[in-house]
């Protein structure tokens, strides 16, 4: 039997741990990632950036896809903030026409959501639109609008093909470092395979063959299309270093008391696997995810700049820098056609990089106390 006085000193101890609250490991680590200003501002930035990306069918922008050669090459110039998109475009009196006809003829053949959007964006803002504040490229089309719908589709090919590869690549590293063994060898055997072939001739010879034309059509038929096709031939070329990666996560993992305890208690190794040691290595998963989307991007933007990417009349920064590049010579430089569109480009690579390593001292348990 405890004395009164231990029992007394065990009551105030109890009373004091009470008043002690535990910090989880998303809350401590977001409380040092706000220290981080430079990776605050990239999250803040990469934020707005992907918020106007997808609201780009409902801002007033003129069409991306419009052409004015009387307008070819026109520069960046101080002129009305707001124009008439229907006069712009040579149309009818702004009243003439229906929003159908006025939405085909300015945007040609959409999805139903962005659809939608547009027309949301007429009852907002009529058929009013942002003048040419950014220029126009050779065929006259207005650049501003070209970078936000370019835009939509270089930040989704960066996180579609980041995905994709981050599930590949997580459950096969995660198998591998769990089951070890032969298993493990051959697995990883394997993928020193894969690394020694050249990605960017495995890449080119997918988007050849899927882009024939009785291959593509076939795949039409299902839903696929030519976008869809490139997003998933990236991400499935990435998921390499992500494997390796998770797999030497695994291996320091598997031996830990809570992995013992679920296989003591009847758990089986799928759900060992998937349910106890992938959610551990989610930190480091995180952290390689914000450096994977940068290259993800940078190597669009590559396969488009060699005209393998994105077609028109799709549009991405990439294409945008390419189109750009092409007009140059040594008569005239027409500078706002690549200068925007590598800027926009850089600076999202930029915050992505900053953010990652912000995430990447905060999820540190090294540098908890630092």
């Amino acid at each position: 039997m405890p004395s009164p006085d231990e029992i007394q000193r065990y009551s105030a101890l109890l009373q004091e741990a009470q008043h002690i609250r535990g910090v989880s490991l998303a809350r401590d680590a977001w409380r040092r990632l706000r220290r981080n200003r430079v990776a605050i501002l990239s999250l803040a930035f990469l934020l707005v950036i992907s918020i106007l990306a997808f609201l780009t069918p409902l801002l007033p922008l003129q069409s991306p896809y419009i052409q004015r050669l009387d307008l070819s090459f026109a520069p960046p110039a101080a002129r009305p903030l707001w124009t008439e998109s229907l006069k712009v475009d040579d149309s009818a009196a702004p009243q003439a026409g229906s929003t159908v006809d006025w939405i085909n003829k300015q945007f040609g053949d959409i999805s139903t959501f962005n659809r939608r959007m547009i027309e949301l964006r007429v009852k907002l803002f009529g058929r009013w639109s942002l003048n040419s504040i950014l220029g126009r490229d050779e065929l006259g089309r207005d650049l501003l609008a070209r970078l936000f719908w370019g835009a939509r589709i270089s930040l989704i090919v960066g996180l579609v093909a980041t995905l994709v590869s981050l599930v590949i690549g997580v459950s096969y590293g995660a198998i591998a470092g769990y089951l070890g063994g032969r298993v493990d060898n051959i697995m990883m055997r394997l993928v020193d395979v894969l690394y020694s072939i050249p990605f960017i001739f495995v890449v080119i010879f997918l988007v050849t063959i899927l882009g024939e034309d009785s291959v593509k059509a076939r795949l039409e038929q299902i839903g696929i299309d030519r976008i869809t096709i490139f997003f998933f031939v990236v991400g499935a070329i990435y998921w390499l270093t992500m494997a390796r990666v998770v797999r030497g996560q695994i291996i320091s993992l598997k031996h830990e008391q809570f992995v013992e305890a679920a296989r003591t208690v009847g758990a089986d190794r799928w759900r060992i696997i998937f349910r106890h040691l992938v959610p551990n290595v989610f930190s480091v998963v995180i952290v390689y995810l914000t450096l994977t989307i940068p290259q993800v991007m940078l190597f669009e933007a590559f396969l488009s700049f060699l005209g393998l990417g994105v077609q028109a009349p799709a549009v991405s920064w990439g294409l945008l820098a390419n189109q750009g590049f092409r007009v140059i010579s040594p008569l005239k430089i027409y500078w706002w056609l690549f200068v925007f569109p590598s800027l926009a480009l850089g600076l999202t690579l930029f915050a992505l990089n900053f953010l990652g390593d912000g995430l990447r001292d905060a999820l540190d348990p090294r540098l908890k106390n630092k």
